[in-house]
C-alpha cells in the first residue's frame, strides 16, 4: 500500500507475506530463480516482486517453504520461500474464461473477467507451450460501498474521527458561517483585521460540534463536511484495472537427455487507476522562507512553512484575503510580506477527484542448457547439470492527475490580479478561475526501472552409497546484478508538489556472487528395519554470498544535506541442518515422521533501503501529547547506504502422522521460532512520536536515537505541547524481533469404497492454521522488548501490521465416483477464520508505553477486534463423455479382432486401437472435456470487524477486505 496525503491509494501490486512479517522477508521465485522487484518503489522503503503478474493459468504448481532457507537460496528467505513453477509441458488446446461480480452483496457493482488460451505440442524430445491471458476489473470497490468504511468518522463504531481537516471554508479551528460555507461565495476581501474580529467565521463549537482532531466520542455525528471532510467517499479499496500476459516455453532434447536446451519468455502489462479525493492543500508551500519577527530577529522555515501541515499561508495582499493584519511576516525576495496562516483548502470543485494511473511492463527471459552426465562414466549416471541465464525487468509509470505545483501556487497566491490570483477563501462549492487553475494544478510524471540479470551453474547427483542408501549432493554458483533506477518528476524530487508523495530520484546497483553446497546423508534405511530408527536422514547445506553495491549522489533538500555517491561491501555465510526421522515401521502404528531443522538466515537491504535519498509520507497518527496534532502529519523516510544485512536464527521441529487404524487421516504439527536481529526498517511515525515525548510547551524539536526527529509547531497555546508538524524517519538496523508459533494441519480423505457398498465418491476434509505464541519487538539494544503478539499495531508501525494470535481454515470437498456421470463433479466449501485480537490500544487509550498499551489516560477506550469468519463455496463439473462405439472394419471379426500371421508362422488375434471420436459437428464434441465452474466468496456478505486503530478505513486491511459477497462463473474447454 502506498500512502498519499490524506487518503490511502493502492499501486496495483500484490506481495506475498509469510508469518505476518514484512513482504521483503519472503523470497519469491519463478521456476526456482529470482525475479525483478516492482519498479515504482520509493527511497527508504522495501519492496518485492508483484505476484499479480503471474496468472494462475500459467502456473503448474506452487511450493511454499515456511522455513528459513538462506543456506540454499540466499538473501530474503527468512520467513520462507514461495516458488511458482510455470507450465512447461502441455498437449492440446485450452480456451477458458471467468466472470464475477459483487452486485449480490452490499458492495458496489464491481465486475472481474478473465480469459485465456493455452496451447501446447511436442513429442518425446520436444515441448512447446504458449499461453495468453487477459484480465480486467471494472467499476471497483470503494470505501463508501460498505458502512464500516464509508465515513472517516468512526465514532459510531467506537473509534476516532479521522476525517480530513483540509477543505474549503476552514481557517484554523474556525469555519465560514453556514450561509457562506455551503455556497460558491467568499467573505468580502480585507473586511476585518483577523478571523477573531470577522463576522464571517465561527467555531463549530457554537453549534455543539467538537473539532474532529484526535477526538474520540464526538457527541454530534452526521455534521456533513462542516466539521471535517469525509475523504472515504472517494478512496478505492479495489481500483479498476486490467492486465495482459503472454508466455512461451520451449524445451528440446538434443542428445538423449545428455544435452537439453530450454528457453522461456513472459511479457506482462498491467494498469490500475486508483482515484482518490481532490487534492488537499498541505503542506504549506511557503517553506524555505525566513520570518521577520516583531523584535527584528529571523525565524527560518527550511522544511516546514509557517502553517506546517495544517493548511497554507496566504499573503494579506491576495485580492481575496478577508483580513488586513497578518499572523506572520515572511521575507519574500527580501521584502517583508504579511501572511494569514492556517488557511485550509481542497480542490473539490477545481479538479474533482485525483487519479493515480499506474502502468507496469514486466519482462522475463530464460535460456539455458541442462543434461545428464552418465555419458562420462557409469559413476556419473545419477549426476545432472544445468547452466542458464535469466533477464528479468520491470518498468513502471505513475501519472498523478490533479496535483498542485507549489511554485505555481505560491505565484498565484502572491498575485494581486483577481483574474489570475488563486482564491482559497471560498465556500465549499466555490471554483477558481480557469487562469488560476491552470497555474496551480498539474499532472506529475514518475517512472522507474528495476532489472535483474542472473547467471548460474548447478550440479547434483549421488556421491557414493552407504548401507542405508546413496549420499546425494547439490552444488552451484550464481551471479546476480540488480539495478534500480527511479526517475521522479522535477516537482517531486525537489519536494515542491502538493497532493503527491514527493521523493528524490536515485540509482542503486548491486553485484552479488554466491556459492551453495548441500549434502543429504541417509544413516538408516527401511531395508534395515532397525528398531527406533526405521529411517533417519540428515541434510547439511551452506551458502556464501559476497555483495558490492553503489548508490548515486543525492542533492540537498531543506534540512537534508548533500550526500555523495557511495560504495559498500559485505558478505554472508549461513548454514542449515535438517533431520528427518521415522522411528518405526508403518505396519505397527502407521507412518510417523519426526522432522526438525536449524538454520541461520539473512536478508540483505533492498536497493530502495540503501539509497540515501528520501521519500515523503503522510501517515495517520494519534498524538498522546497534544490534541492539536492533525490526524495526518508529514513524514520524511530516508534510506541508509551504511546498512548491513539482517540475520535470523531459526529452528523448527514437528511431526507428521498417518495412523494405521484410520485410513486416509494425516496429522501434522510444526513448532517454529524466528529470532531476527539487526532488522532493516524505519520505525514509523507513530512509534517515533510515542518514543520522543516533548519536554517544553509550544514548538520544539526532539532528536531521538538513530537520527529520528519530531518537529512540533507552537500551537494555539503556550502552556501546552505543540502539534507535530514533521517527522524524520531514517532506515536503520534495529535491534531485533522474535516470532514463535505453531503450524498445524489435519487432512482426512474418506473413500466411500471402504464401506463395501460401491463407489460413491470421495470426501476430503482439511483443517489448517497457525497459532502465534510469541511476538516481541526491540527498538534498540538499550531498550526492552515489547510484546506485540495478538495486536493490531499502530498504522505507522513499520515492522509489520497486525499479528492475531490464531488464524485457521476449514475445507471439505467432494469428488464424484470414477466411471460414472459424476466423475467430473468437484464441489467444496471453505471457511476462513481469524480469531479475536487486541486493537491498537496504545493509540486508543493515549498510552506512551508500547509495552503497556492499556496504560493510557483513558483505559476504558481499550478494546478487542472481533473474530471474523467467512464462507466460500465452489462447484466444478467436467464433462467426460464415453467415446462412441467404433464402426465395424472390413476384414475384422465383430469382436474387433483379426488373425494375423506372425514371423514365426503362428497366427495372433490383433485388436486395432479405436480412433473413434466425436466430430466437431456433434454437440458432444463441444461438450466433452468442458469444465463449468460456479462459485461464491464470502457467501454471507460479512463485513470485516471494526478496528479503531485503522484510522484510514476502519478495518484491518492486512487481513480483511470489503469486497463482500462475490459470485463467479467459469467455462473451460480442452481440445
Amino acid at each position: 500500500m502506498v500512502h498519499g496525503p490524506i487518503e490511502p491509494i493502492g499501486d496495483g501490486t500484490i506481495q506475498f507475506n509469510l508469518r505476518g512479517i514484512l513482504p521483503k522477508e519472503t523470497l519469491i521465485l519463478i521456476d526456482g530463480k529470482r525475479v525483478a522487484y516492482g519498479s515504482l518503489g520509493v527511497a527508504g522503503f522495501s519492496g518485492g516482486p508483484d505476484i499479480n503478474l503471474i496468472p494462475f493459468v500459467m502456473v503448474d504448481h506452487v511450493d511454499i517453504l515456511k522455513d528459513g532457507a538462506s543456506a540454499v537460496y540466499g538473501s530474503d528467505a527468512i520467513a520462507g520461500v514461495v516458488n511458482f513453477f510455470l507450465v512447461h509441458k502441455f498437449r492440446g488446446l485450452e480456451i477458458g474464461g471467468t466472470y464475477g461480480n459483487t452486485d449480490l452483496g452490499a458492495s458496489n457493482d464491481m465486475g472481474e473477467w478473465e480469459a485465456w488460451i493455452k496451447a501446447g505440442t511436442g513429442d518425446d524430445k520436444t515441448d512447446i507451450v504458449v499461453i495468453a491471458d487477459f484480465w480486467e476489473r471494472t467499476g471497483g470497490v470503494f470505501s463508501r460501498d460498505r458502512d464500516i468504511s464509508s465515513n472517516g468518522d468512526f465514532n459510531a463504531f467506537g473509534g476516532f474521527d479521522a476525517r480530513s481537516g483540509n477543505f474549503p471554508g476552514r481557517l484554523g479551528s474556525s469555519r465560514l458561517i453556514p450561509s457562506l460555507f455551503f455556497s460558491t461565495n467568499s467573505p468580502p476581501p480585507h473586511s476585518a483585521p483577523n478571523k477573531a474580529t470577522s463576522p464571517f467565521y465561527i467555531s463549530p463549537a457554537a453549534f455543539g460540534i467538537r473539532d474532529h482532531t484526535n477526538n474520540l466520542g464526538n457527541p454530534v455525528p452526521g455534521d456533513g463536511n462542516y466539521s471535517a471532510f469525509n475523504f472515504a467517499a472517494f478512496t478505492p479499496a479495489l481500483p479498476p484495472g486490467d492486465r495482459q500476459v503472454y508466455y512461451g516455453s520451449f524445451t528440446r532434447d538434443l542428445c538423449d537427455k545428455y544435452l537439453t536446451v530450454f528457453g522461456d519468455f513472459k511479457y506482462a502489462r498491467s494498469f490500475f487507476d486508483s482515484s482518490l479525493a481532490a487534492v488537499p492543500f498541505t503542506p504549506d508551500p511557503f517553506h524555505g522562507f525566513n520570518a521577520l519577527n516583531p523584535d527584528g530577529t529571523i525565524t527560518p522555515f527550511p522544511t516546514v512553512g509557517p502553517s506546517g501541515p495544517s493548511g497554507i499561508s496566504v499573503p494579506i495582499a491576495n485580492p481575496f484575503n478577508p483580513f488586513t493584519v497578518g499572523d506572520v511576516t515572511l521575507l519574500v525576495n527580501g521584502v517583508p510580506t504579511p501572511f494569514t496562516t492556517g488557511v485550509r483548502f481542497r480542490g473539490i470543485n477545481d479538479t474533482g477527484p485525483r487519479s493515480e494511473k499506474f502502468t507496469y511492463w514486466d519482462q522475463l527471459f530464460d535460456v539455458g542448457l541442462r543434461g545428464e552426465m552418465g555419458w562420462i562414466a557409469d559413476y556419473f549416471k545419477t549426476w545432472n547439470w544445468e547452466a542458464g541465464f535469466r533477464y528479468s525487468r520491470n518498468e513502471g509509470q505513475d501519472l498523478s492527475v490533479g496535483e498542485v505545483s507549489q511554485p505555481g501556487l505560491r505565484d498565484a497566491l502572491l498575485d494581486t490580479d483577481p483574474a489570475a490570483a488563486f482564491n482559497p477563501f471560498g465556500g465549499f462549492f466555490h471554483q477558481n478561475t480557469a487562469a488560476a487553475r491552470a497555474r496551480v494544478y498539474v499532472t506529475l510524471h514518475n517512472s522507474g526501472e528495476f532489472e535483474l540479470p542472473i547467471g548460474y551453474l548447478t550440479f547434483n547427483g549421488d556421491l557414493f552409497n552407504l548401507p542405508a542408501g546413496p549420499v546425494s549432493f547439490a552444488i552451484g554458483g550464481e551471479y546476480d546484478a540488480p539495478r534500480f533506477t527511479r526517475d521522479r518528476d522535477a516537482l517531486n524530487t525537489t519536494f515542491n508538489s502538493i497532493g503527491s508523495v514527493d521523493g528524490q530520484s536515485f540509482k542503486v546497483n548491486r553485484d552479488v556472487w554466491g556459492v551453495y553446497e548441500e549434502i543429504r546423508v541417509p544413516f538408516t534405511s527401511p531395508t534395515w528395519n532397525f528398531p527406533g530408527f526405521y529411517s533417519l536422514e540428515v541434510d547439511f547445506a551452506e551458502r556464501e554470498e559476497w555483495y558490492s553495491q553503489n548508490t548515486s549522489a543525492v542533492l540537498p533538500v531543506g534540512i537534508q544535506p548533500f550526500v555523495p555517491a557511495g560504495h559498500s561491501t559485505y558478505n554472508a555465510q549461513k548454514p542449515k541442518v535438517s533431520v528427518r526421522w521415522q522411528p518405526l515401521d508403518p505396519k505397527y502404528i502407521g507412518a510417523l515422521t519426526l522432522r526438525g531443522s536449524y538454520t541461520e538466515a539473512f536478508h540483505a537491504p533492498t536497493l530502495g533501503e540503501l539509497t540515501p535519498a528520501s521519500s515523503q509520507n503522510f501517515p495517520i497518527v494519534s498524538d498522546p501529547f497534544s490534541t492539536q496534532t492533525e490526524p495526518q502529519i508529514e513524514e520524511r523516510v530516508i534510506g541508509n547506504p551504511n546498512l548491513h544485512p539482517e540475520v535470523a536464527y531459526e529452528w523448527t521441529y514437528g511431526a507428521v502422522y498417518s495412523p494405521k487404524w484410520v485410513k486416509g487421516l494425516t496429522l501434522s504439527a510444526d513448532w517454529w521460532h524466528i529470532d531476527m536481529r539487526d532488522i532493516v526498517t524505519a520505525l514509523g511515525a507513530q512509534t517515533i512520536i510515542l518514543e520522543n515525548q516533548p519536554t517544553i510547551p509550544g514548538g520544539s524539536t526532539v532528536v531521538g536515537p538513530g537520527g529520528t526527529v519530531v518537529v512540533r509547531g507552537p500551537g494555539d497555546g503556550s502552556s501546552v505541547f505543540g502539534p507535530v508538524q514533521f517527522v524524520i524517519d531514517p532506515s536503520n538496523n534495529l535491534s531485533g524481533a522474535i516470532f514463535e508459533g505453531l503450524d498445524y494441519e489435519a487432512i482426512y480423505i474418506l473413500d466411500s469404497t471402504i464401506f463395501g457398498h460401491g463407489d460413491w465418491g470421495r470426501l476430503t476434509t482439511t483443517v489448517n492454521g497457525t497459532w502465534l505464541s510469541r511476538a516481541e519487538f526491540q527498538v534498540a539494544s538499550n531498550t526492552k522488548r515489547v510484546g506485540i503478539a495478538g495486536e493490531f499495531l499502530p498504522p505507522g508501525f513499520a515492522l509489520t501490521s497486525s499479528l492475531p494470535w490464531h488464524r485457521a481454515n476449514f475445507s471439505i470437498f467432494y469428488d464424484g465416483p470414477a466411471d460414472t456421470w459424476a466423475q467430473g463433479l468437484d464441489a467444496g466449501a471453505i471457511v476462513h477464520w481469524t480469531g479475536q485480537y487486541e486493537d491498537d490500544n496504545a493509540s486508543l487509550t493515549g498510552a506512551t508505553k508500547l509495552q503497556d498499551p492499556r496504560s493510557g489516560s483513558v483505559p476504558s477506550n481499550a478494546r478487542k477486534v472481533s473474530a471474523w469468519t467467512t464462507l466460500d463455496l465452489i462447484l466444478n463439473y467436467t464433462f467426460n463423455l464415453p467415446p462412441p462405439a467404433p464402426a465395424e472394419v472390413p476384414g475384422f471379426a465383430k469382436d474387433g479382432g483379426k488373425n494375423v500371421k506372425m514371423k514365426d508362422g503362428k497366427e495372433k488375434n490383433v485388436v486395432p486401437v479405436s480412433t473413434a471420436e466425436y466430430g466437431c459437428k456433434d454437440w458432444k464434441w463441444w461438450l466433452n472435456n468442458t469444465t463449468i465452474t460456479l462459485g461464491m466468496q464470502n457467501v454471507l456478505d460479512e463485513d470485516p470487524p471494526f478496528v479503531a486503530g485503522s484510522f484510514e478505513n476502519g478495518y484491518d486491511e492486512s487481513l480483511a477486505t470489503i469486497k463482500g459477497r462475490f459470485w463467479y462463473v467459469g467455462l473451460k474447454k480442452r481440445f
